[in-house]
């Protein structure tokens, strides 16, 4: 049977499935946006900006990691490449080198899967899911898979937790939030849903306000805001709290339709 990237004895079904991960996700977008060309490819070519087109935005990227994740190799591959093709067709400037360049930039691309792959193992981390140091690095090179489809030599990411710390480590210094780019609590703060979505607004600052408080230090400093153990701690027994009391839910109701299956298939494996 076709399980696409992944399958039933990947840590990558254990760790995604859960509903924790979508703070996972939001870390994920704020991680990008540190990285000056990731974050200027778009706001220059998309409309992220707009309040009105924060929840289709959303919607087409959490289908890219639902179909990546739980879909077919023949699924994935597709979607991969619409992605490359979006890519190779657009560009930005950079104003730091004076020059332009396109979306498909390797250095901007591994930034955004790193920092995808480190958000989704952070919080699954904190959260309490349990994980071996042995399933961590596992997680990361699973990874390698997926970052092939963005169009990026799976040599050329990590392949281990301590490859993956050293990568950040190393594009530390020429990270920062770019200033034509809003505050990300401003612009979850103006997220506009459907009416009939109106009572799920909060989740877009709350689950903002979480996930910057998962961020290292250094890169909460970035954002302009305090970097104590305080909002560590904060975070971490939040994530231990949600990840626990989510448990309480029915199974059929607690995972969506592709983790449902993803769970039946790792029970039988």
């Amino acid at each position: 049977m076709d399980h696409g990237l992944f399958g039933p004895t990947s840590v990558t079904w254990r760790v995604m499935g859960e509903p924790v991960q979508l703070v996972g996700g939001f870390r994920a977008l704020l991680m990008q946006g540190l990285h000056p060309r990731a974050m200027r490819g778009v706001v220059q070519n998309s409309t992220l900006m707009d309040p009105e087109q924060i929840w289709p935005r959303f919607l087409r990227t959490t289908e890219f990691v639902r179909v990546r994740t739980y879909g077919t190799r023949a699924e994935a591959e597709l979607a991969g490449a619409r992605v490359r093709r979006m890519h190779a067709s657009l560009t930005a400037y950079d104003p730091d080198r004076g020059e332009r360049y396109r979306l498909d930039d390797p250095d901007a691309l591994r930034w955004v899967h790193v920092g995808e792959v480190d958000s989704y193992l952070t919080v699954a981390r904190r959260a309490g899911v349990p994980l071996s140091r042995a399933d961590a690095d596992r997680f990361v090179a699973e990874w390698r898979r997926a970052a092939e489809l963005v169009g990026l030599n799976p040599r050329d990411v990590p392949g281990s937790v301590g490859e993956m710390a050293d990568y950040i480590e190393g594009e530390r210094p020429g990270l920062y939030l770019v200033p034509e780019a809003a505050h990300p609590l401003r612009i979850s703060a103006g997220a506009r849903l459907p009416a009939r979505l109106a009572p799920l607004r909060p989740v877009f600052p709350l689950g903002t306000t979480l996930a910057l408080a998962t961020l290292p230090g250094w890169a909460r400093r970035l954002y302009r805001l305090p970097a104590t153990p305080v909002e560590s701690l904060w975070a971490t027994l939040t994530l231990k709290a949600l990840h626990q009391g989510v448990r309480v839910v029915p199974p059929g109701l607690r995972y969506g339709p592709d983790a449902r299956r993803a769970r039946r298939l790792m029970s039988a494996a």
